[in-house]
């Protein structure tokens, strides 16, 4: 009796609908799909650059540098008195002799000065002729007991004072002469006239500079340097001078004047490389350039393409080989090649650098080297 009644409450159970069946579906496949593991999103591709393997090696790098030919020795010719240019005989470039006369002045305020001189002199020589009988006059008498001991010492002062004033009229003539000789301007060693600041006419004052002459003998390579260029990592003085125009004229100088004082404008410290027997054809001004030999240090030389700025510094792009991420690592420069770097430190040998495709990279970037992201 009992579980007929069971049935019958079971009977009157109500069926679900079509819909209610579809939406218990769906909230299935909703609750599935939130038990799943999370999506991963679209995956990033790598960037595709070239990469290489960094290796240090000796290597004793060279610093080429140009500069010119100079002289050794220049020298400011000028006149040693005032006056009035009434010849000027040389120009610009001209070699000139020991003794060469270069120019005139005006001599006639000199040779008026000369005249008196000698005008002076020869009033002199006649009081010391006049005296000279005086003082041997008196010295006869006094001898014989004839003139006092007085007259006779005045007559000896006054012989004295005709010889000074003598000796000082020929001092004087003397400086007379040396300035009309003034008034010529002679070369003093042999060379070439480099610059020129009279013309004829023009007066001109003792010690103004009327010509510069580069003496004959040795000459400098002169050379401009970047200034962070002059290390210690220098091998020596010596240093190889070739002239542009004939590489086949190459000489060995040394350095022999370094300046104390670096030029605001650029930046470099002028060097001068001293050429003992310089060839004919390294004349002045000729073009020449200089190689530099440094100490051979471990250097890893890669292609220029590496670099990178940081800050203003040189950097290169440094691959993670596990993550294949990159980031920016500043180095230190030892020299530059044609196509190469030669980098000092920064860098650990077997690293992995981004050689080229650096221009698209960021910090943390992903990449692929060619090879990896063809196959």
């Amino acid at each position: 009796m009992q579980v007929m009644i069971l049935r019958g409450a079971v009977g009157n159970v109500r069926r679900p609908s079509r819909w209610q069946i579809a939406a218990l579906g769906s909230f299935a496949l909703l609750l599935l799909s939130a038990c799943g593991p999370a999506s991963s999103g679209p995956r990033k591709t790598p960037i595709r650059v070239q990469t290489q393997v960094v290796a240090f090696a000796k290597s004793a790098p060279a610093l080429i540098v140009t500069g010119e030919i100079r002289p050794r020795v220049r020298s400011d010719l000028s006149f040693r008195v005032s006056g009035r240019i009434s010849e000027r005989n040389v120009d610009v470039g001209a070699r000139v002799s020991v003794g060469d006369v270069l120019a005139r002045l005006e001599p006639k305020e000199q040779e008026a000065d000369v005249r008196t001189a000698e005008a002076a002199v020869r009033a002199a020589e006649a009081q010391v002729w006049q005296t000279s009988s005086t003082f041997e006059r008196q010295t006869a008498l006094l001898a014989r007991g004839f003139t006092t001991r007085r007259d006779y010492d005045q007559a000896e002062e006054a012989f004295r004072t005709a010889h000074a004033s003598l000796d000082s009229a020929n001092a004087q003539l003397q400086t007379a002469r040396d300035r009309l000789s003034d008034t010529v301007l002679r070369a003093s060693a042999a060379g070439i006239i480099t610059a020129r600041s009279i013309e004829t006419g023009q007066v001109v004052q003792a010690a103004q500079a009327a010509f510069t002459i580069a003496q004959d003998g040795p000459r400098d390579a002169v050379f401009d340097v970047d200034e962070s260029r002059l290390g210690d990592d220098v091998l020596d003085s010596r240093i190889e001078v070739t002239l542009l125009s004939d590489p086949a004229t190459v000489v060995v100088g040394t350095v022999r004047e370094i300046a104390p004082t670096v030029d605001a404008a650029t930046g470099t410290v002028r060097v001068k490389v001293g050429i003992d027997h310089p060839p004919p054809t390294m004349t002045l001004r000729a073009p020449v350039s200089g190689v530099w030999r440094f100490k051979a240090t471990e250097l890893a030389r890669l292609p220029w393409t590496v670099l990178a700025s940081r800050e203003g510094d040189p950097a290169v792009w440094v691959v993670n080989p596990d993550t294949r991420a990159v980031s920016l690592r500043s180095v230190v420069i030892a020299t530059y090649d044609t196509e190469t770097v030669l980098i000092r430190s920064g860098l650990k040998p077997g690293e992995i650098v981004v050689s080229a495709g650096a221009q698209f990279l960021r910090a943390n970037q992903i990449v692929a080297a060619a090879e990896e992201a063809q196959s």
